[in-house]
């Protein structure tokens, strides 16, 4: 049963080099990225356009309204789900995406602390009148380990955060087990690496490439749909940038560059993410070589 992870930083090839292997092993491909899981947030979180899948199926895109809240527990169940039926056919998987967290929820064993609506809309709350900078300071006098990977901007997860040092009375780290047992321990992991100066160049040019694909328009009818009540899509990087420069708050010019920084410090937050996992075989080397590589090392040759 061939279960291949694909990770990496954002503008890394995981996309491309997802599809190449799916394509080769007849496999079909598992999303896990968090913000690709909205319906409409197309060209903000470069997701593959239908007319580029190559006949592939794809599965965990569109999942969500724009209004609705991710949850790492929801992908994990649903993800499962999916892939578990997969191989259960004998139908390969690639799973694919750069958010860290949601990969580890869905190939180790983790537990996630209760929620307490309450607790969450009072912290909210409080967060609108403080605001994020001030939610974030609490959140590094509590837990300045938690504080050090969840940026400013991500108000959600300082809140998610916030929520769980209050009701379990521990930081927010030790709520996860450090030592998990492996959900799907017959899976492959994978990641691209990429030089800094490398990456920074293509994101560069991946942003100026959503503004003339339309990004701005994508915005706006995302707005008319309900965006600014959603917590976690309005909060997306390029999203809450454009909402700002409607707002009058900045320019779009530097909504744009703006947009550019944000990615560039997120790409390297991933690195240093998958970089402590000690499961993942490092490619390097352009398109071609980097699919042989992989289909090398899994024995899929």
């Amino acid at each position: 049963m061939t279960l291949i992870i694909i990770g990496g930083a954002t503008a890394s090839g995981k996309s491309a080099l997802a599809l190449d292997v799916a394509e080769r092993l007849g496999a079909e491909i598992v999303n896990a990225d968090s913000m690709q899981l909205y319906k409409g947030m197309d060209i903000g979180t470069a997701k593959v356009p239908i007319n580029e899948r190559r006949g592939i199926v794809h599965h965990m895109l569109d999942t969500l309204d724009i209004t609705e809240e991710s949850s790492v527990a929801n992908f994990q169940r649903q993800a499962r789900e999916i892939i578990d039926q997969l191989l259960a056919k004998d139908i390969p998987v690639v799973v694919v995406g750069g958010t860290g967290l949601y990969i580890k929820a869905l190939v180790d064993e983790l537990n996630f602390p209760d929620r307490d609506p309450e607790v969450r809309e009072r912290l909210f709350a409080e967060s609108e009148s403080l605001g994020a900078h001030a939610m974030h300071q609490r959140l590094t006098t509590l837990d300045p380990e938690a504080a050090a990977l969840i940026p400013e901007q991500n108000l959600r997860r300082v809140i998610r955060a916030l929520e769980v040092i209050e009701l379990t009375g521990e930081p927010y780290a030790a709520s996860l087990p450090r030592d998990e047992r492996s959900y799907y321990p017959q899976a492959l992991h994978f990641a691209i690496r990429a030089e800094r100066e490398v990456l920074n160049e293509r994101i560069h040019a991946r942003v100026h490439t959503m503004w003339e694909e339309g990004f701005l328009r994508e915005v706006e009818e995302l707005e008319a749909h309900g965006l600014r009540q959603g917590r976690t899509a309005r909060a997306a990087i390029g999203y809450a940038q454009v909402l700002a420069a409607r707002d009058g708050q900045i320019s779009m010019e530097s909504a744009l560059e703006e947009t550019i920084v944000s990615t560039r410090q997120y790409a390297r937050r991933q690195g240093t993410w998958f970089t402590k996992e000690p499961r993942i075989t490092w490619l390097e080397g352009t398109r071609p070589a980097l699919l042989e590589s992989l289909l090398a090392i899994s024995g899929n040759s």
